[in-house]
């Protein structure tokens, strides 16, 4: 897996890799991360169409997810405190 790019965010880190000719987006946040694959042969600019796909609307859905996610994990760990 080569790292192709990471893009700034505030919120969560975004990493970008390229991998059996498929674009890898990765957004970490703290333990948690969501990784999405996309072949390279349906992103027609490149990396820069990755670049174009990661925008507003996407980000914000990621951040409701990463909030949505914390919250499984949290109500999971309660139920089975160790």
């Amino acid at each position: 897996m080569r790292t192709i790019a990471e893009l700034p965010h505030p919120d969560f880190k975004i990493t970008i890799f390229s991998m059996n000719q498929k674009f890898i987006i990765k957004f970490e946040q703290g333990m948690l991360e969501q990784v999405y694959k996309i072949p390279e042969a349906d992103i027609t600019d490149g990396v820069n169409g990755i670049f174009q796909m990661v925008d507003e609307e996407f980000t914000a859905s990621i951040t409701k997810r990463f909030d949505e996610m914390r919250q499984s994990f949290i109500g999971a760990y309660k139920r089975h405190e160790y």
